[in-house]
């Protein structure tokens, strides 16, 4: 991706007044719509989007391939890539969206961004399964409660998870069709949760397609600070999507899509394989990893 700089002309007062009358009469073209809230969305669109191309001068060679860019985008889409998902995550644009909407009240734990590799119908386990499905990498045991923002316990919340293996793939990467990396789990009587999975790593995202190419070209990592996500679900509370990240990743702060928070960098134990190991599970003499994560959910608005 290259732009060449090319000179701007002059923007006379008869330029701007002419420019202003366009802003307006497109947005006038929108009166007769009958939904408030489309029509809004799509007049405030329109004053951002021509305010952008005044401010910087736009040429039409630049808008050329800003057409072709997100053409391409379009092209590399399909039931298991999402390339616009992966454009709003660079641009920080989910990560203001879940700002904008999720605010984290009474101290409830805080939302991150939902990532493109979420599968809807995982497979069921219990507590103190196992959510790899025999996906690469160290063992690691993750346990914690849900509670509300008074400090009760949630039981039977549906708590979701899914991760990239220890080579930084999820397994809708692989053209086999293996389902890894990715369970679902309800919460007992007392709220709590636990799970194996494998020790978070840092990967990069997909940065074979036209979004990698624009982080090549303004000179950004793809990579994504090491990570587990997770999506939490009761009746009468707030969805919760999350992640929780690896304290002493070098990649925290950096993460290419803005998803940290820092109530959610987490200490991840290392452990011996001569250790005591949770839930009773035979690791084979493997050295493994443990996290603690106690999650609070907001009510429901309203």
């Amino acid at each position: 991706m290259t732009i060449r700089a090319e000179a701007r002309p002059t923007a006379t007062a008869d330029r701007r007044a002419r420019e202003e009358a366009l802003v307006q009469r497109v947005v006038r073209s929108f009166d007769a719509c009958s939904d408030p809230r489309l029509q809004e969305l799509v007049t405030a669109l329109v004053r951002h989007l021509h305010a952008f191309v005044r401010e910087v001068g736009l040429t039409e060679a630049e808008w050329g391939v800003a057409v072709d860019f997100l053409a391409r985008c379009g092209r590399i889409t399909d039931e298991h890539r999402q390339e616009f998902i992966l454009l709003s995550d660079v641009l920080g644009v989910s990560m203001q969206t879940v700002t904008v909407n999720d605010e984290a009240v009474g101290g409830a734990t805080e939302s991150t961004v939902f990532g493109p590799f979420f599968v809807e119908g995982s497979p069921r386990i219990e507590i103190g399964g196992d959510i790899s499905g025999g996906a690469p990498g160290e063992p690691c045991w993750v346990d914690g409660a849900v509670r509300d923002i008074a400090g009760e316990p949630v039981a039977g919340a549906r708590v979701e998870v899914w991760e990239a293996d220890g080579d930084g793939f999820y397994d809708v990467q692989y053209p086999d069709a293996r389902v890894a990396g990715r369970a679902h789990l309800f919460t007992g009587d007392d709220g709590g949760f636990g799970f194996w999975a494998v020790t978070p790593t840092p990967y990069p995202i997909p940065a074979d397609g036209p979004v990698g190419e624009l982080l090549s070209a303004v000179g950004r990592s793809p990579m994504r600070a090491a990570h587990l996500h997770f999506m939490v679900t009761a009746p009468g509370f707030r969805r919760l999507v999350t992640h929780i990240f690896v304290d002493g990743d070098e990649h925290v702060g950096r993460d290419s899509v803005f998803g940290e928070q820092a109530s959610l960098v987490k200490r991840f134990v290392r452990h011996e394989a001569s250790e005591p190991v949770p839930a009773g599970r035979d690791l084979g003499g493997l050295p493994w990893s443990s996290s603690r994560f106690d999650i609070v959910l907001a009510p429901e608005p309203g």
